[in-house]
């Protein structure tokens, strides 16, 4: 089915592609505290994917989540211009997990509204939201 383009242009194996990055990025993560190893990877407008993992730290408020290291990364290679087009997220855990409230602001910063972002659902399924339906309030600039 890879010939199956999603509404923002991806076929549904770019999509597949996507979240494996998200997936195999996670197996990096470090995660002494929670055992909870989250990795996400983001679709640049240029067709670059970065990815990145969670950082826990003993001082729980200095955890870094996966969406904002790979969003680090990718302004440190590509510089402050970025624009986000898609991003997965995944996890180790088999858990429904939607990116945090802090996690959808630093996506906010670097996309538009119809950037899609892809995250585990209940009973392993992916689901899929918009920008503008995970942060329809979202501070600007």
């Amino acid at each position: 089915m890879s010939s199956v383009e999603h509404p923002i242009g991806l076929t549904s194996a770019q999509i597949d592609h996507l979240q494996q990055q998200a997936i195999a990025v996670a197996h990096h993560a470090y995660a002494p505290y929670s055992n909870f190893r989250v990795g996400a990877a983001v679709l640049l407008t240029d067709g670059t994917i970065v990815t990145g993992c969670n950082v826990e730290n003993a001082s729980y408020r200095l955890t870094t989540c996966a969406e904002q290291t790979a969003i680090a990364a990718a302004v440190a290679l590509r510089g402050p211009g970025i624009r986000i087009r898609a991003i997965a997220v995944a996890n180790l855990n088999a858990t429904a997990s939607q990116p945090c409230g802090a996690c959808r602001q630093t996506i906010h910063e670097f996309s538009s509204p119809d950037t899609i972002v892809f995250y585990p659902a209940e009973r392993g399924a992916r689901a899929e939201a918009t920008m503008a339906q995970l942060l329809p309030a979202a501070f600007l600039l």
